[in-house]
Formats: C-alpha cells, sequence, structure tokens
C-alpha cells in the first residue's frame, strides 16, 4: 500500500481534522506501544500499520477498506 492511499483511507475513516490527532496522538498496542507516525517514521510497512488500525478500531473502519 503507497503512503499516500494509507493516509487517505485514514481520512475517510476519522475525517481529515481528526485523522491527523489519532496518528500523532493513540498510542496502538499492534505497533509496539508506538504511535501511527512513529512506525511510519521508524520504517513499518504501511499495510502492517493499516492493519493494527483496523485491529484497534474494527467498529470504525468498513469492509471496503479492511
Amino acid at each position: 500500500m503507497r503512503l499516500t492511499d494509507f493516509w487517505q483511507r485514514l481520512e475517510q475513516v476519522f475525517g481529515v481534522a481528526y485523522a491527523g490527532s489519532v496518528a500523532n496522538d493513540q498510542v496502538l498496542t499492534e505497533l509496539g506501544g508506538r504511535t501511527i507516525k512513529e512506525a511510519l517514521a521508524g520504517g513499518e510497512d504501511t499495510a502492517v500499520v493499516w492493519r493494527a488500525v483496523v485491529a484497534a478500531y474494527p467498529e470504525r473502519v468498513p469492509s471496503r477498506l479492511r
């Protein structure tokens, strides 16, 4: 998954304004206790990070984006 696709999906799920906050502030256990931005900056594959978002917020991510 391209990084631009990742950010588009995150914005679709959380909205443009809130997606940045989720990426900066929410620590995900699925990412080893890192935020989305920390994981991406550390070189984690975008598909791995997206799967962590889906696992952390299953009720928010529509099936078409999983």
